[in-house]
C-alpha cells in the first residue's frame, strides 16, 4: 500500500469508522445471496469489519484481512477474535475461497500492481467462485483531498485488466456516491465469477 494512505488509515481509522453510520454495505446482501450456505469469504481490506460481521451473522466463514494495523484492531473488536494483517500482494491463498469481498479497497491499489492483485485474487478464488470490488472512476492515479491515493481508473481501463483474467462479469454496475473527502463521484461496482474448472 502506498505508504501516505496506509498512515491516513493507520492514524484515522476510528475517525473514519465513525464518518460511515451505515451498519454494511447496500451491495453485500446481494452479493451474499449468490453463494451457497456456509461459504468461505475472503474480505480483502476490511476495515472496521461491518461487513464481515454480517457475513459472519448470516452463517458465513470469513477470513478477514485488512493491510492497516489500526484497521485490524478495530475488525478484531468487531468480531470479537482476531482478524489478519495482510496487504493485497500479500494474497498467496490458490483455489482457497468461494468468495472475494474487496468493498471499497482496492481502489487505493496503485494501477501499476492492479493486474498482478487481481490475478491473486482470481487464483485465490475456486472454480465458479464470485467476486466483488467497487472503484472510484476518474481519468488516472491521484491523491485525494486527504492525501490518500487512489488508482481512479478510466471504466475502459479497469474493465480492460478485468478481461485478462479467467472469470466472466455477472455484473458492472456504475453509480455515484461520496466518501470521507464529501465528493461525489462516478463509481463502478463490478462481480465476476470464476469460471469452471
Amino acid at each position: 500500500m502506498d505508504r501516505k494512505t496506509h498512515d491516513f488509515y493507520q492514524e484515522k481509522a476510528r475517525e473514519w469508522a465513525a464518518a460511515f453510520p451505515y451498519a454494511y454495505s447496500k451491495f453485500l446482501d446481494p452479493f451474499l445471496e449468490r453463494l451457497e450456505p456456509g461459504a468461505q469469504i475472503l474480505d480483502l481490506g476490511c476495515g472496521d469489519a461491518r461487513d464481515a460481521a454480517r457475513m459472519e451473522a448470516k452463517g458465513f466463514r470469513v477470513d478477514v484481512t485488512d493491510g492497516t494495523p489500526s484497521m485490524v484492531e478495530l475488525a478484531s473488536e468487531k468480531l470479537g477474535r482476531p482478524a489478519r494483517l495482510m496487504q493485497f500482494g500479500e494474497l498467496d491463498a490458490v483455489e482457497a475461497y468461494d468468495a472475494v469481498w474487496a468493498h471499497a479497497s482496492l481502489h487505493h491499489q496503485p494501477f501499476a500492481g492492479l493486474g498482478d492483485v487481481l490475478g491473486r485474487v482470481a487464483r485465490a478464488m475456486r472454480p465458479d467462485a464470485i467476486f466483488f470490488a467497487n472503484y472510484k472512476l476518474g481519468d488516472g492515479e491521484h491523491r485525494d483531498a486527504l492525501g490518500r491515493l487512489y488508482n481512479f481508473p478510466p471504466r475502459e481501463d479497469l474493465m480492460a485488466l478485468y478481461d485478462t483474467q479467467d472469470w466472466e462479469i455477472v455484473e458492472a454496475q456504475d453509480y455515484k456516491d461520496g466518501g470521507m473527502d464529501k465528493i461525489l463521484r462516478d463509481w463502478i461496482a463490478i462481480t465476476v465469477r470464476k469460471n469452471p474448472a
